[in-house]
């Protein structure tokens, strides 16, 4: 078996967030089952139509390219790329050819094992969409329809650099990327719609006799699922190193061209499509009917403004500042935006980052999810949760009487009572579940159940710490205020003594 590394870059594909398409009117959305009605002059590329650039589209640009790290130009153009397809009805693509709006950025995402990776961007540039072929491979006979439905609308293409190891840094690099895009606003990136994909470009390294030889490189085209990534990768480098014991060609020789495959994941293979163009075979020429954007500083001052903490900056601070686990950090941030900003504004009220990630990653998911609510309309505010987590935090609750109020407190809410951070000290004082403080009636509760259990009490200073706890079960069966810990503690120092 040959000693390789893999050589791994991917080209990001996302579907700006606008109402109209990238240079006309027509809506931007989602509608396979009323195909080419969102079509007009301008992106069927009919005679005299004219593009107007999307101002919304562009500005959403510039804002993830800020976001990934990327060198912003002040003077950006547009470029025609000439190439046949069915579903390009102009028979060229407007895209970015050799002065894109930016280049030279980074993607930072952690490893499982800590260490933080850095991926290299070379650029991102805005296009046009193609269409969308629709093949039927029933076996009932060959029929192929087109939906232009798509073609137009505002694609970002995010190219990095070769940077990438393995199928495993490409799914996690493909899954930051989409969270990101996710915080920022930019996408929906609804990978089963198309509004997010990727070309994965692999080869490998072979290391033979103290040289490196890299193999032809293949376009894996079209991934549209984190899953399919992974495996399409996974099954191309065993195929790619099958084929070099076989025929051993390399990157650059004359029979051995750039591929591009497809992934059937039905029988988790490659398959052949095409040979790769070249720049060269594009023909790309600056577009005549568009005028090249100079971009002000006081308008990237603008969008600047409108940024919000990014998912790495905010797992950072979550470890470095709350003290979280990076488990804990990474479960928070993936929830998104409005789930982080509850998080927070519980934190800052009830000081204890540690303890209101335990409650917000388990009670509240949990019962959004039991009760199909989203965090506005969940009718624990960040407020209430917070006020209630700080009585914990002051040992003035514990945290089997904090579950009751919290239960108490849906409970109302389901009846439609208006809940508030005030009822929390009500239902405390119903139910009895203040933390009783007073070490002296604790200790009276531990004797009388002491004495009526002399056994269990024989068997805990014998040594069988298993007997505690049923001891500390009946103590705080008495107690519905009391510390477990604290109860606990006092039993050892009592039958040790």
């Amino acid at each position: 078996m040959a000693n390789y590394t893999t050589i791994i870059g991917l080209e990001v594909h996302v579907q700006l967030l606008t109402n109209t398409k990238l240079f006309c009117s027509c809506p931007n959305r989602f509608n396979p089952d009323n195909p080419n009605v969102q079509t007009c002059p301008v992106c069927l590329g009919l005679p005299g139509a004219l593009p107007v650039l999307n101002r919304e589209a562009f500005k959403l640009s510039l804002k993830t390219a800020m976001a990934l790290n990327l060198e912003l130009a002040r003077f950006t153009k547009w470029d025609r790329k000439q190439y046949y397809y069915p579903d390009l009805p102009k028979g060229y693509q407007t895209s970015q050819f050799d002065l894109p709006f930016s280049s030279k950025g980074y993607v930072e995402f952690d490893m499982p094992s800590g260490e933080l990776k850095r991926v290299r961007l070379i650029r991102a540039h805005l296009e046009e969409d193609a269409g969308k072929n629709i093949h039927d491979e029933s076996g009932r006979g060959a029929d192929s329809q087109v939906d232009l439905n798509r073609a137009g609308t505002p694609l970002l293409e995010i190219v990095s650099e070769p940077d990438i190891r393995s199928a495993e840094e490409a799914r996690l690099y493909l899954e930051e990327m989409r969270l990101l895009l996710l915080t920022i606003g930019v996408s929906d990136c609804n990978m089963q719609e198309g509004s997010l994909r990727c070309d994965a470009n692999v080869n490998l390294h072979i290391h033979e006799n103290g040289e490196t030889i890299p193999t032809p490189i293949v376009e894996i085209k079209n991934l549209n699922s984190f899953r399919f990534l992974e495996a399409a990768i996974e099954y191309e480098v065993k195929r790619q190193l099958g084929q070099w014991e076989k025929e051993r060609k390399r990157l650059g020789d004359v029979d051995a061209p750039k591929t591009t495959r497809g992934y059937d994941p039905d029988r988790g293979v490659t398959v052949l499509q095409r040979g790769k163009e070249g720049a060269a075979d594009y023909r790309y020429f600056p577009c005549p009917d568009l005028v090249p954007v100079v971009v002000s500083e006081e308008e990237l001052a603008a969008i600047r403004a409108t940024l919000v903490e990014f998912p790495s900056a905010r797992r950072r601070r979550y470890c470095d500042q709350l003290g979280l686990s990076a488990y804990d950090a990474q479960v928070i941030v993936n929830q998104g935006n409005e789930f982080a900003a509850y998080y927070d504004a519980v934190v800052a009220i009830c000081g204890d980052g540690k303890l209101a990630a335990n409650w917000t990653t388990q009670d509240v998911l949990r019962q959004t999810n039991d009760r199909r609510e989203t965090l506005a309309q969940f009718p624990v505010t960040a407020e209430i949760l917070g006020t209630l987590l700080s009585k914990v935090a002051k040992n003035e609750l514990t945290i089997k009487a904090a579950r009751d109020v919290f239960a108490a407190l849906l409970a109302e809410a389901d009846e439609e009572k208006p809940i508030s951070k005030e009822r929390i000290d009500a239902i405390v004082t119903e139910k009895g579940l203040a933390t009783i403080s007073d070490t002296g009636a604790i200790d009276a509760v531990i004797n009388a159940v002491v004495a009526r259990n002399e056994k269990a009490a024989a068997d805990v200073r014998a040594g069988k710490q298993q007997a505690l706890g049923p001891l500390v079960g009946q103590v705080m069966k008495e107690l519905k205020g009391a510390d477990a810990k604290v109860v606990r503690q006092m039993l050892i120092d009592k039958l040790s003594s």
